[in-house]
């Protein structure tokens, strides 16, 4: 079954380049356009009735914009794939935010739409099981991390991302290649990706899959301006050379030399992974 196709837009001529760009591309990548829809309620009333597996949605609509609508395409049982088609790349960061699929620049190339449509297709699936699975999925959990960088959107998938440390008013997200700036919270991420993530400080989530183990840091007060209770729950009293209370940690993360501090707080986390 190819999938099927709707155009959200309330511009007549960029649905209608749109349709055109489809049919252009129908021989290389099969699909069905069920529709279009000028505005967010013909949108809903469009999906309700001829149930699309992707929606092409532009961003700014008058009204409900296009960031709205796919925040109530997520509600849905079994939502729609949503590849967003703008003019403006500065709302990018906030399509990934509600798990668009992909997101296309107009004016949009036939390569590029094709590529998007077979990449959905290839994810969700042919039959509506698969489709199901793979919309709830996509709704869950992002597979990128879009960062804005000197005019370019790039895409930095989860899976290469070592760890991530608030600074200021920004995050660090750090590879074994290099790091980047990110404006969304540690607190959102560690909610949307615990499984992948875990908490050692209140400024820094590392990946699971990347923490390689601890080491003791110099002696001293931790990063929270507590120490560290040992094992006896003896929280220490007047600092000794070789007191335990006063051990702090580290993590070693694998590929980086930095080393990220341990909070008092998530240490019992920290040391009981390294147990597993």
């Amino acid at each position: 079954m190819a999938p099927r196709l709707l155009i959200v837009d309330d511009e007549a001529p960029a649905r209608a380049r749109l349709a055109m760009l489809l049919a252009d591309i129908a021989a290389e990548c099969p699909h069905e356009l069920v529709g279009e829809a000028a505005h967010a309620q013909a949108a809903l009333d469009a999906i309700a009735a001829s149930r699309p597996d992707i929606v092409l949605l532009d961003v700014q609509m008058p009204g409900i914009s296009g960031i709205e609508l796919a925040r109530h395409l997520s509600a849905l049982a079994a939502p729609p794939a949503v590849i967003f088609v703008s003019a403006f790349d500065e709302f990018a960061l906030k399509a990934f935010e509600v798990h668009a699929l992909d997101y296309l620049l107009k004016p949009v190339r036939a390569e590029r739409l094709a590529e998007s449509i077979r990449r959905a297709a290839a994810l969700m699936g042919t039959q509506k099981p698969a489709l199901e699975a793979a919309s709830v999925s996509l709704r869950q959990q992002r597979r990128n991390f879009p960062v804005q960088e000197r005019g370019r959107l790039l895409l930095v998938p989860v899976a290469e991302v070592l760890y991530l440390k608030a600074e200021a008013k920004y995050v660090t997200l750090r590879t074994a290649a290099r790091s980047y700036l990110i404006e969304e919270s540690l607190n959102s991420i560690e909610e949307e990706l615990q499984d992948v993530f875990v908490r050692v400080h209140r400024n820094a989530l590392v990946a699971r899959n990347a923490l390689l183990g601890v080491e003791r840091a110099p002696l001293g007060a931790d990063p929270d301006g507590e120490r560290l209770k040992d094992d006896s729950g003896d929280p220490g009293g007047k600092p000794e050379k070789n007191d335990k209370a006063q051990e702090t940690w580290q993590v070693i993360v694998r590929g980086v030399e930095e080393r990220l501090p341990v909070s008092r707080r998530q240490w019992p986390q920290v040391k009981a992974l390294m147990r597993c």
